[in-house]
């Protein structure tokens, strides 16, 4: 079958485009502007590859849609995943970056490790979910739905929410227009002009008020005059740099499997809507191109791993079918080698493409609701805990908010218990696999399960003792906890051994005689 572009290939192509400028614009933001990271390492070296495995996912993804023979067929969507490049990049890269000068090295040496690191990241994420998309039912059958969904509305709400948040009222006349402007007419599916669509419109008329009122002093110091475009052109070769940061890896690796785990989880979840809107893709497939796809931007120096979108329903309700995947991924993998991405997200300000990420928030969190019953909400909420442990622990290890003599101090004084800084830096490293045990042990516990919610207890446990979850290092790195210190060994013991103590309480309880509505519902579980 021969590819034909149809109109409504050109609405899908924009909206395709538009998210995947809009999480790099977010990434370089972060970088640069809360951890003063390097522009020309993120534009010039991670851009290019991260760019690249948008291409090959989109193109797969096309082939598949053409090899289908339906002329009526929409292809996935593929391209950089939202919630796990800003997980990255406020909880792996920027941090690490700022652990490497800490070290004593210079700027740009930390810079270079920091991006061997995310290259790495992307090769274990890539390795991990090629192995998972074999397994992917299994997974959907051993972990419930409220750890799943309720780990990543977490970083929704906390961290893809609150932060974007943050730059939008930093810049509020603009920001806030085009947060209503995107709750106008994605969330309230209110009719624009000419049938704009909702992200481009938002984004043309911020990008005309900032460059509008910026000039007479009308946003303060808000404004930033734009740069001129730089010629940036770099191939993404393929390189071992990921071999070297390989050993990088290891006090991230509680944030960096979850995170390959999620995608898995989520790239089924797509295919299987995808089938209900009338696209019957086979699962596997699906998993291994944005598996092949994510090791492929490792490789060649990207440091986002690629998804295919959740939104498949929508792009084909907007007529999209086989060219708009192909479009969207020459126009970004063309973008990172040419350098023209870096120039859109150089041109457009943060505040402007903030919104979009507050409402891909609000609709993760809504779905991780409306796809649980309602019976297990009380697990969705306990998943939220950890990452509001961790925003702050973001923001209060950050030398610029907290001076490091006075972290320190709050660190270790506490009078009545723990340190509460102790406490809250142990909640949020490891957050999302704390995240799933914690939903998972409620889960349990409401099917009536006390026995699999101690088994799941236990496990935590385990976790617990090596920092797998609730490291006691501030970074979060994993330790074999014989090795510690004293003070750290028993704050691991403190922890490990709550785990366990309530584990023996529910086992305990389990002897009880169960009530007859509690036994027969934890025959049917």
């Amino acid at each position: 079958m021969k590819l034909r572009i149809a109109p409504g290939d050109v609405n899908g192509f924009i909206g395709l485009v538009v998210d995947n400028v809009a999480v790099l614009a977010f990434l370089s933001g972060a970088l640069i502007g809360i951890f003063h990271f390097p522009a020309e390492i993120i534009f010039t070296k991670m851009f290019p590859g991260t760019a690249l495995g948008a291409l090959v996912g989109n193109f797969v993804y096309t082939r598949m849609a053409l090899r289908s023979g339906r002329p009526d067929a929409c292809a996935m969507p593929l391209g950089i995943d939202t919630p796990t490049t800003i997980g990255l990049g406020l909880l792996v890269l920027g941090p690490a970056f700022l652990a490497f000068k800490q070290q004593g090295m210079d700027e740009m040496t930390a810079a270079d490790a920091t991006w061997k690191l995310g290259m790495a990241a992307l090769v274990v994420m890539g390795v991990l979910k090629t192995i998972l998309s074999f397994f992917g039912d299994w997974v959907m059958r051993n972990v419930p739905r409220a750890g799943l969904l309720g780990s990543i509305a977490g970083i929704a709400l906390v961290l893809m929410g609150f932060f974007p948040l943050v730059d939008i009222l930093r810049v509020p006349i603009v920001g806030l227009a085009c947060l209503g402007i995107v709750l106008y007419a994605l969330v309230a599916h209110a009719p624009l002009p000419w049938r704009i669509p909702g992200v481009l419109f938002s984004v043309v008329v911020g990008v005309a008020l900032y460059y509008v009122l910026g000039p007479f002093d009308l946003l303060g110091s808000g404004f930033h005059a734009p740069s001129t475009p730089t010629l940036r052109f770099n191939l993404p070769w393929p390189n071992l740099g990921f071999v070297e940061g390989l050993k990088y890896t290891l006090p991230y690796l509680a944030v960096i499997l979850p995170f390959g785990l999620l995608m898995v989880v989520g790239g089924i979840n797509v295919t299987e809507s995808a089938r209900a809107a009338g696209d019957d893709y086979r699962v596997r497939d699906i998993l291994l191109t944005e598996a092949i796809a994510t090791l492929v931007a490792g490789i060649c120096g990207g440091v986002a791993q690629t998804t295919p979108y959740i939104g498949q329903p929508a792009f084909r309700a907007m007529g999209a079918r086989h060219a708009y995947t192909l479009l969207a991924g020459l126009f970004v993998g063309l973008g990172g080698v040419f350098g023209y991405l870096s120039n859109l997200v150089e041109l457009i300000p943060l505040c402007v493409l903030a919104p979009i990420l507050i409402y891909i928030a609000i609709l993760i969190t809504m779905q991780a609701f409306e796809a649980t019953p309602q019976k297990y909400f009380a697990a969705v909420v306990m998943a939220f805990f950890p990452a509001i442990a961790r925003m702050v622990a973001i923001k209060l290890g950050d030398p610029t908010v907290v001076a490091p003599e006075q972290f320190a101090q709050l660190y270790v004084n506490g009078d009545g218990g723990l340190p509460v800084m102790a406490v809250t830096f142990i909640l949020g490293n490891g957050f999302i696999i704390t995240s799933m045990v914690w939903a998972s042990f409620v889960v349990a516990l409401i099917d009536h399960r006390p026995r699999k919610a101690a088994a799941i207890l236990l496990a935590g446990a385990a976790l617990t003792a090596f920092g797998i979850i609730h490291s006691v290092d501030p970074i979060g790195t994993i330790y074999l906890p014989w090795t510690l210190q004293a003070g750290a060994r028993a704050l691991v013991w403190q922890f490990t051994a709550a785990y366990v103590v309530l584990a023996a309480i529910l086992f305990l309880l389990s002897l009880l005689p169960a009530a007859p509505a509690a036994a027969a519902t934890a025959r049917r579980g």
